[in-house]
């Protein structure tokens, strides 16, 4: 989750713009929280429904 973070200050094309407009509006600590949310959302879901991931197109 950090290492997001870190990627969006040096190379903020290469990261996904949820996370750019997250840091927009939020102190890093609260962004890299929200993003290890989303992460273990996205984990949990695909173990319970016993799916693929699929990437969004975002």
């Amino acid at each position: 989750m950090i290492s997001q973070v870190q990627r969006a200050r040096g190379y903020p094309e290469r990261v996904h713009p949820w996370i750019m407009q997250l840091l927009e509006r939020k102190p890093m600590r609260l962004a890299t929280i929200a993003i290890a949310n989303k992460t273990a959302r996205v984990i949990w879901a695909i173990l319970t429904k016993e799916t693929v991931y699929r990437q969004s197109a975002a």
